[in-house]
């Protein structure tokens, strides 16, 4: 670790790309020691004659550590620049490496706060997990944040460990994967055996009290369901490139509405035995609101009682003066008689896919690039994120894509507390990939969060329908078509992290700052007897 250089960079890089293994789909979760260990040991090494040189180096090494964390765990984005490879295969460099050196400017940072914090004993811990927590909170928020993959998704993998999301949230299960992961190399250079062993036996009953709350939380039985609802989730598997086509809605619409009415086992009938169909993100490439042929044949393939529950986008009304309407990326409910009676707008759209961000717009379009999407002027977003009335359900919390990625954003404003999380999204931009896992993983753990079910639909997968413990009761793999048949979990009653938000991991990360702070005064002190 006293080594400069390339060798100290790429070790740097190489620990930061071992953590993306700790996430969907590889699931190794302990490996999160190896990246922090690396951590420790070089903000120790850390040497310079100035307080700015030692930052300066601190950020250096925290930079490709981020950098090879992000490029690791991101790669896949690569793949949605090959969906219309003659438009965007040319920037495909700004995804698979900008985004990621852009994203390690934030462990850059955390890294020199962290030197800054750093002292010799074991207020490492909470100097490194208040530097970083500080960083992925603000990866979170700026620049309409990305919180992808934050460190204490990778304790969710584990559904015990996952179950202290519904006291702090991800951000308070970041704080605690930074402590756990760091203890082994903090207590390896601690002056005494005692002391060595202390640190290490204390973040081993952190998780073994992470884990004892999961058993006691987790019912033994499995949860009960609403009555009189049976669901059906379709999963088309259609090749990305075919949803761009209009020639090819009809083709398109067909295909939906045969493996809608596709019977899974001697004991179904197809339409006949659902109440709810629920289809993906942007499921057809027209306005389904302007199609009354398309409503038509819906209306006619769904049996009595039942309910479409489908993505698709939708038009608003133009403002005055303006050319062309507001395009809506949306959740659309349809009936048996062919109407649209709700629908949700997304408010989060993604940047650079949905739109170009504002500052950027001009000099990015004349340098020829668009938003994937290929919206005129990009979606519009939604101005408030409303409840979704589904006849049938209870009280909908809705969201599309990448909007469920975000703790505790994923509730309407006002009104009364869901019943239920729906999440529709189009994961086929990144194939067969660890991108549509990671995703999925993000969504289950907003019921555990909330104390909600949840309903999933992907294009290519991974749908599935998730309790209040983020336990999954039906589930289709990724690069499948087929339709999945479940009931619909009962939510459970509000969770701490569901009434207090982020107040219990701020409380947390505020703790840390005054251990850390505390610990420097001690390491002055001694450097002057």
């Amino acid at each position: 670790m006293l080594s400069w250089g390339w060798r100290r960079r790429a070790l740097a890089f190489a620990g930061g790309a071992v953590g993306a293994l700790a996430f969907a789909p590889f699931g190794l979760w302990p490996l999160l020691v190896v990246p922090f260990s690396i951590a420790v040991w070089l903000i120790d090494g850390v040497a310079a004659r100035s307080r700015l040189g030692v930052a300066f180096a601190a950020a250096v090494d925290g930079w490709w550590w981020g950098f090879g964390y992000y490029l690791a765990g991101l790669w896949w984005l690569g793949a949605a620049f090959l969906v219309e490879a003659d438009k965007f295969a040319w920037a495909m460099p700004l995804g698979v490496l900008g985004l990621p050196a852009g994203l390690a400017l934030f462990t850059a940072a955390g890294f020199a706060l962290a030197r800054a914090l750093w002292s010799q004993g074991a207020g490492r811990l909470a100097a490194l997990a208040s530097a970083l927590g500080l960083a992925e909170w603000a990866r979170g928020t700026i620049f309409t944040g990305f919180p992808w993959n934050a460190w204490g998704q990778a304790l969710a993998g584990n559904l015990h460990l996952a179950q202290t999301a519904s006291l702090v949230g991800l951000n308070g299960l970041t704080l605690i994967a930074i402590v756990l992961a760091a203890a082994p190399a903090v207590a390896l250079t601690l002056p005494g055996r005692r002391l060595r062993l202390l640190v290490p036996a204390g973040a081993l009953g952190l998780l073994g009290a992470m884990a004892l709350f999961g058993w006691s939380r987790l019912p033994a039985q499995p949860s009960p369901l609403v009555a009189g609802v049976k669901l059906r989730i379709m999963q088309p598997n259609l090749p990305q490139d075919d949803k761009f086509r209009p020639e090819k809605g009809r083709e398109i619409l067909q295909r939906y509405l045969a493996l809608s009415d596709k019977a899974t086992s001697p004991r179904t009938l197809g339409l006949q035995d659902v109440t709810h169909l629920v289809w993906p993100e942007s499921a057809f490439p027209f306005l389904l609101g302007r199609s009354p042929q398309a409503l038509q044949l819906i209306a006619a393939a769904l049996p009595p009682g039942a309910t479409l529950v489908t993505g698709a986008a939708r038009a608003g009304e133009p403002l005055p003066g303006e050319a062309n309407p507001p395009i809506f990326n949306a959740i659309q409910v349809v009936t048996k008689t062919g109407g649209i009676v709700a629908s949700y707008d997304k408010a989060h759209l993604v940047p650079f896919g949905e739109y170009l961000p504002a500052p950027f717009a001009g000099a990015l379009s004349g340098l020829g690039l668009t938003a994937f999407v290929a919206i005129p002027g990009g979606f519009t977003p939604a101005q408030v994120r409303r409840p979704l009335a589904i006849p049938g359900l209870p009280p909908v919390a809705a969201s599309i894509c990448y909007e469920a990625i975000f703790p505790g954003a994923m509730m309407p404003e006002g009104g009364t507390r869901p019943g239920l999380l729906l999440n529709v999204t189009n994961d086929a931009w990144f194939g067969l990939t660890p991108g549509p896992h990671q995703h999925a993983a993000q969504a289950r753990l907003r019921a555990v969060e909330e104390g909600l079910p949840l309903i999933r639909a992907a294009n290519n997968g991974v749908s599935l329908v998730a309790d209040a413990y983020g336990r999954v009761i039906g589930e289709l793999p990724l690069g499948v078509d087929g339709v999945l048949d479940t009931g619909l979990p009962q939510a459970i009653g509000p969770t701490t992290f569901s009434r207090t938000g982020n107040l219990l991991a701020g409380s947390m990360l505020v703790m840390c700052l005054g251990l850390a702070a505390a610990a420097r005064p001690r390491r002055r002190r001694a450097a002057t007897q």
